[in-house]
């Protein structure tokens, strides 16, 4: 009876034999942060072990295509061969998943990639829908197939120089576009979740609320109209550019935050957000 199932897990790569000798599942005692998302993440000694050492569920990172390859940088001068997005991400989300028996972190499997284009879109966007769809990561990725969506261990979204009109085109797709809350028709009922089922905006053209003081009630009410408005359409909230030093104005904006129940808190400061968020 149990030989469909072994067949199974054979062709997903979960069978012994199968796991890398550097997997490693994720440890029992960390727990899952559903709000946190690591800004930036490439730039931390440790890219995304760090992050998942602190239960975040979702990372960033910036790619440029150099040479028919992704590398992982901020700003051009940072580039370097050897920080591809396969190595740095692909490669460990794959061993970790299958460590894991299917999750980047045992019995959860909602984690989300933030990847944003940092050169010309369509090319880079062409490079990434390839990569992505390579026989030894397809198994990773949430995907879109003829207006179905099937939610796997991983969601790929696409940030930065998305090209929308090509990815909206696509019959089946392995990622999915990162829209803009300014954007009426990214944001809500006019647009589509099978699509854009992240929504994200710089906080500071949005909120003058900097965390001094109480938040202004015009801005508080802007926010909740904001969440409730993505969520009724199945889309979840990122903001960036929200104060991330340690401080009172940084605890009071990420108290405002988790109150509006936005989906995704943005931080370089990994531990700062995990001791926030009660780790």
């Amino acid at each position: 009876m149990r030989r469909p199932l072994i067949l199974l897990l054979a062709v997903l790569g979960l069978v012994a034999g199968a796991v890398p000798a550097t997997a490693t599942p994720t440890h029992d005692r960390v727990r899952p942060l559903a709000q946190a998302h690591a800004h930036n993440d490439y730039e931390h000694a440790r890219p995304l072990f760090d992050a998942l050492d602190e239960g975040f569920t979702s990372v960033e990172a910036d790619i440029y295509l150099v040479g028919g390859e992704l590398l992982v940088a901020h700003d051009p001068e940072d580039l370097d061969p050897a920080r591809t997005l396969t190595a740095l991400y692909l490669e460990p989300l794959r061993e970790r998943v299958i460590a894991n028996h299917g999750g980047v972190f045992r019995g959860y499997r909602d984690f989300q990639l933030l990847i944003d284009i940092k050169t010309e879109g369509e090319s880079t966007y062409a490079a990434l829908d390839a990569l992505l769809r390579e026989p030894r990561y397809a198994f990773l990725w949430t995907s879109y197939r003829y207006g179905h969506v099937r939610t796997r261990a991983v969601t790929a979204v696409v940030s930065g120089n998305r090209p929308r009109a090509t990815m909206a085109a696509q019959p089946t797709r392995v990622a999915f576009y990162d829209g803009r809350i300014a954007n009426q028709s990214d944001l809500g009922p006019g647009s589509d979740a099978r699509l854009t089922p992240l929504v994200s905006d710089n906080w500071t053209n949005l909120f003058s609320w900097r965390g001094v003081g109480a938040m202004p009630a015009a801005e508080q009410a802007k926010l909740r109209d904001i969440v409730r408005t993505a969520h009724r359409a199945g889309q979840r909230v990122r903001f960036w550019a929200t104060p991330d030093a340690p401080g009172a104005e940084r605890d009071a904006i990420w108290r405002e935050l988790v109150a509006a129940d936005v989906d995704h808190i943005n931080t370089d400061d990994l531990k700062g957000l995990a001791d926030f968020l009660g780790k």
